[in-house]
């Protein structure tokens, strides 16, 4: 995500305009406490998405969920309602693969403020989902949470790497051995100039 803001300008501006934005990777909080912000610690989407989820529950808080296919969504519900059947799950949908038409995205918009939702989880994958979310901020009311594949995750339709991998920083060596067509070239591309540009922030500034 922070090679996608190096090239893409207003991803940039989206993400420095966004409420909060965590270090969901190893590498990035390392690289974050080299410059001195030493109380960094990473906020691991799918282990966030399962605390808030618990959250909700305890309080009250009814919560949507937006993306991912529509067999790992009704899976993500099946589990989520055996996981905390108390919680109050109000709207879910997967959308097309495709960009929605201005009619479309308005009755997207229409079904989720009339849901109800207080609390919207949005998996469309980086850059796509913090697109989505700062697109649609002051017209969906709800705090939107971007979760990347947390959806995928804790449906158990991917693999998550083991925790001795996540906290080494080599999650990303599990993710390639697992789905390497789709995030071979992300990694190949974005990994060693992620590694320069940091190296060169570090030792010039």
């Amino acid at each position: 995500m922070v090679m996608e803001a190096v090239d893409d300008p207003v991803f940039l501006d989206r993400l420095n305009s966004a409420d909060i934005v965590n270090p969901d990777g190893m590498p990035l909080v390392w690289a974050l406490r080299a410059l001195g912000e030493s109380g960094a610690q990473r906020v691991y989407g799918p282990d966030a998405t399962v605390a808030m989820l618990a959250a909700a529950e305890k309080d009250g808080v009814s919560v949507g969920f937006y993306g991912g296919t529509q067999a790992v969504l009704d899976s993500l519900i099946a589990a989520v309602r055996l996981q905390r059947p108390n919680l109050n799950i109000v709207f879910h949908q997967s959308p097309p693969f495709r960009a929605l038409t201005p009619e479309e995205d308005a009755a997207v918009v229409e079904q989720i403020d009339s849901s109800g939702a207080r609390l919207l989880f949005v998996g469309l994958g980086c850059p796509k989902q913090e697109n989505w979310i700062m697109e649609h901020r002051g017209r969906v009311h709800a705090v939107m949470f971007g979760v990347g594949a947390a959806f995928d995750f804790i449906a158990g339709s991917k693999p998550q790497a083991p925790r001795w991998m996540m906290r080494s920083g080599l999650e990303w060596v599990f993710r390639l051995a697992t789905e390497p067509r789709r995030l071979a070239v992300r990694y190949l591309r974005h990994n060693p100039r992620f590694v320069f540009r940091f190296l060169r922030q570090l030792l010039f500034t």
